[in-house]
């Protein structure tokens, strides 16, 4: 019987499946000797990763690893879990989180709103950071890393480099080219990112300084990512009525770079965009039928969140940062041409019902913090039209600037969006610590798919969701060890009840963790049962794939 199977593995040594089947052969005629593993799940549902239909099957861990996956494992352990009717699948990968903004990880470093959601490895560094967003990745990626090594942990985190960051570093907020020397230096960080571990270089077009940075200046900087085997994130310059011209743009990037591209937390804002998804989408298609490497990530939440300066001052006003933009609204003249685009941006982009924008977070008055445009304005003694929203606009502006969730998204892009197949699942969240009112997707991302979308109306099977959560995104940063359930994998699980898993977070009440879920394994080790984080802290940093061996 044994060389039975070792001609079939001669015969099939091509094929990566066939390999995978001769060496799970081999294992079950082989096993292991008795108590050599450290964990094994039982009568699991394994969903793993890939897309492919569920089975029923064992599992066993030693160490950090998933070294066999049986229809029966009888062999002892340290310890056996009895799955039931469970699920397992593998920890999602989040590859766009906010996850050090206000210090997050830092200050939790359990991460438990993720956690409590199967997330097990989070990807920091998105839209280009810089301290226009705050995102708390710096420019100089090494010390952040070290630092992050240092941190007693949960969950997995990696990060990309801004390109925001990187060129604030170098010339600040300027609306200016740079000078060759200029564009040399952000060259040299960016490679030297790259070295450090980066999984690419992130962009945020519509954020300054990202703003203004043309697209050829982006390309210049993306071709140094290229022989790193990295990837270019974006978020575009325009969600809105600008999409399409957006998406044709995060495509030439990566098409004339010679780097995979990425669209990150693709939508279609303002009420009289809704339904673009539809020829957007097409530019994805038509771009990948011709051999560009695109995709994109999304979360299922027909709200955004960001600044109430980025998102509804014009980008010249936020040349130099908000103190700046506070000068200029000192000058009447000037003052007049902001709030004039401010109140274009709440008719464009919210359909003009200041209802429709949320304060999250204030620092300088956390008495804001839930109330929306309407609420804030009538407190100030004016009658909510439009005009008046805009002026309470700048007013937030000329104190300090606020957090916001802005309802603008359309269900129906939502939905045609996440069912595309190379769309991943992201959250754009944060680890929750302090006051404030966060985006419920910080606490219900991926359990809200699989009960929404899955569960309740269908868009996606269970199994592509997790492949949406799974393979999908480990293969867009160039995971290799992740994202599946295979023997020789990390063993990052989720463990959850496919009929009782759902998100509890809402936009009221966001600080609620998501339900159903058993278990989650992080590198072979249980940070979550039984309702309850474990003290256990066996998170990793993880590196891209171009990481230098010299300082591995």
């Amino acid at each position: 019987m044994k060389f039975f199977h070792r001609r079939q593995f001669l015969h099939l040594a091509a094929g990566a499946t066939a390999l995978l089947y001769v060496g799970q052969v081999l294992a079950q005629e082989n096993p292991p000797a008795t108590n050599s593993y450290d964990l094994v799940l039982r009568n699991a549902r394994i969903v793993d990763g890939t897309g492919s239909p569920w089975y029923r099957a064992d599992l066993a861990i030693r160490g950090d690893t998933i070294v066999r996956i049986a229809p029966s494992i009888r062999e002892s352990a340290a310890r056996v879990i009895d799955l039931g009717d469970l699920v397992a699948a593998p920890g999602f990968i989040d590859i766009h989180t906010h996850a050090v903004l206000s210090t997050g990880i830092f200050a939790a470093p359990t991460a438990d709103n993720y956690v409590r959601q199967g997330v097990t490895t989070i990807i920091v560094g998105p839209d280009g950071g810089g301290s226009v967003i705050g995102d708390g990745v710096p420019a100089g990626l090494k010390p952040f890393l070290d630092r992050l090594e240092a941190l007693p942990k949960s969950i997995n985190i990696g990060s990309f480099i801004g390109q925001g960051g990187v060129r604030e570093a170098v010339i600040g907020l300027a609306n200016r080219t740079p000078t060759a020397d200029e564009l040399a230096r952000m060259r040299e960080m960016d490679g030297q990112g790259m070295r450090d571990g980066a999984f690419g270089l992130s962009t945020g077009l519509s954020y300054v300084p990202g703003a203004f940075t043309p697209t050829s200046e982006v390309v210049e900087l993306q071709k140094v990512v290229a022989p790193f085997r990295g990837v270019h994130t974006s978020h575009m310059r325009d969600q809105g009525a600008g999409v399409l011209e957006s998406v044709r743009e995060t495509i030439a990037i990566g098409e004339q770079a010679g780097v995979p591209t990425h669209v990150s937390h693709f939508k279609v804002s303002g009420k009289a965009n809704w339904g673009k998804s539809t020829e957007a989408l097409k530019l994805i298609d038509a771009a990948r039928a011709r051999g560009i490497d695109v995709t994109m990530d999304q979360y299922p939440y027909t709200a955004g969140r960001s600044t109430i300066q980025s998102a509804l001052l014009p980008n010249w006003a936020m040349e130099g940062g908000i103190d700046k933009a506070k000068e200029r609204l000192k000058d009447l003249a000037i003052r007049s041409k902001i709030k004039a685009a401010a109140t274009e941006n709440l008719l464009n982009y919210v359909a003009g019902d200041p209802k429709n924008v949320a304060i999250s977070t204030c620092n300088w008055d956390h008495a804001l913090t839930g109330k929306n445009l309407r609420d804030v304005t009538e407190a100030r003694g004016l009658d909510p039209i439009l005009e008046n929203v805009a002026e309470t606009v700048l007013w937030l502006v000329e104190n300090g600037g606020c957090l916001a969730v802005f309802h603008d998204q359309g269900e129906e892009d939502l939905q045609r969006i996440l069912a595309h197949p190379a769309t991943m699942v992201a959250s754009d969240g944060t680890i929750e610590v302090g006051q404030g009112a966060p985006h419920p997707r910080s606490y219900g991302t991926f359990a809200r798919v699989l009960a929404v979308y899955v569960r309740e109306k269908s868009i996606v099977t269970l199994e592509d969701a997790i492949r949406k959560m799974g393979s999908l995104p480990a293969a867009r940063i160039g995971l290799s060890d992740r994202g599946v359930l295979r023997p020789g994998m990390k063993a990052d699980i989720a463990v959850f009840d496919p009929a009782g898993v759902r998100d509890m977070a809402t936009y009221d009440k966001p600080r609620q963790f998501a339900e159903g879920f058993a278990y989650v394994i992080v590198n072979g080790q249980i940070v979550y049962e039984n309702g309850a984080m474990t003290p256990v802290r066996p998170g990793r940093v993880l590196y891209g794939p171009g990481k230098s061996p010299a300082v591995q």
